[in-house]
């Protein structure tokens, strides 16, 4: 996996398919598919029906006289990887290219499991029995090597992750002085640090301030480098847009909204604190040594 990770000869294919996916007119729908409106990621929900349904038609194939069921279970299988392949495509062409390398193999074995599927499928129809239970049987290998690819893409290349998530663990509790007000240029984003974390700075006219985390959640780029519209900041990586009052993700690929600080000015000193419920919890947990 990690010669995977690197293998540059898939960055030709991988930015062909990319510019496909991303020339589909999909509108609001992207984000539907992202899973904006979940807060997390869409397509790993969605995976869960094509494997739970293709697994039990494996189980039913052991049994005595389970055909009928067994020929059902994956047509819903085959019927339902199709809306999570488009949602899986769609997370994909915004990640990066390690990811979108490791991200290929795992696609192609899921179609290939898919594949083997409607071959099996097929087969069945034919009553070709022994032939359409092999089939099934080495689609789910298929789909079973596609989803440990697929663990190895979330778990240890953290694709659909919150990269904004730690902010809160590592901002120490109450006001922090981020910077002078009369150093910070009007209606730009700036980048300033709390306790050695980055954080966006947006001064408005009126010395109005907004202090955002700087790493997007989506995949960690830098929002100080984005472009400000409409009370909003924009990531130059990937396109999210996040609120500036309150962080909220305005639009995707972004699932996960900025950690938000409360501003004041004091003695010409811009100070922040981290906002409401993802302020850190600096209590000692049961049982722990104070």
């Amino acid at each position: 996996m990690d010669r995977l990770e690197h293998a540059t000869a898939l960055d030709g294919l991988a930015g062909r398919l990319r510019s496909l996916v991303r020339a589909v007119p999909l509108g609001g729908r992207r984000d539907v598919l992202h899973g904006r409106w979940l807060g997390h990621p869409v397509h790993p929900l969605m995976v869960q029906v094509p494997i739970g349904t293709w697994f039990s038609a494996a189980l039913l194939d052991i049994l005595p006289g389970q055909r009928r069921s067994a020929d059902a279970l994956i047509g819903v299988g085959i019927a339902a990887a199709l809306p999570a392949a488009v949602a899986g495509w769609t997370d994909w062409a915004e990640l990066e290219r390690r990811q979108m390398r490791v991200g290929l193999v795992h696609a192609a074995a899921n179609a290939t499991g898919v594949g083997l599927y409607v071959a099996s499928l097929v087969a069945r129809a034919r009553k070709r029995s022994v032939l359409g239970k092999t089939l099934g049987f080495a689609g789910l290998t298929a789909v079973g090597l596609g989803g440990a690819i697929g663990g190895h893409l979330a778990y240890r290349l953290a694709s659909g992750a919150n990269h904004a998530e730690s902010v809160p663990d590592l901002i120490g509790p109450g006001w922090h002085t981020v910077t002078q007000l009369s150093g910070l240029p009007v209606a730009q984003p700036v980048r300033r640090h709390i306790d050695d974390i980055a954080v966006l700075v947006v001064r408005e006219a009126g010395d109005r301030v907004h202090v955002l985390a700087d790493t997007c959640s989506h995949m960690g780029g830098p929002l100080s480098d984005g472009t400000l519209e409409d009370d909003c900041v924009r990531c130059p990586w990937h396109g999210s847009l996040f609120r500036l009052n309150d962080g909220w993700n305005v639009q995707g690929p972004a699932t996960a909204p900025q950690p938000a600080f409360d501003v004041r000015i004091t003695d010409g000193q811009v100070e922040a604190r981290l906002r409401g419920p993802q302020a850190k919890d600096h209590t000692t947990p049961a049982g722990g040594e104070a």
